[in-house]
């Protein structure tokens, strides 16, 4: 069975959740090889996720990547549904992540 298309809306988180991951990922200094390591899944699936090839990954997938990078799954939701940016950079981390 195809996969649905996602909405504008679904697609848009997919791409702040990318955001969010590749963010913190690099402010750790870590690379993807070593995160993907250190949390059990393939790097390849850590790069479409943060390149947004794949923009609905699997929970546990997400779970694995928010322990490893020292997010709790409530900071990412928060995170993905937060109103659109009207700044054509997207999202800017003010040194909380945008958590407060």
């Amino acid at each position: 069975m195809p996969r649905r298309r996602l909405d504008p809306a679904a697609q848009r988180r997919g791409q702040m959740l990318a955001s969010r991951l590749t963010q913190v990922r690099r402010a750790s200094g870590r690379s993807a090889e070593a995160v993907a390591r250190s949390a059990g899944i393939s790097v390849e699936t850590v790069r479409s996720i943060e390149k947004g090839r794949t923009a609905t990954p699997e929970f546990f997938t997400v779970a694995a990547l928010a322990t490893e990078l020292g997010l709790s799954l409530d900071e990412l939701y928060t995170f993905t549904r937060q109103p659109p940016s009207r700044d054509p950079q997207g999202p800017v981390d003010s040194g909380t992540g945008g958590f407060t």
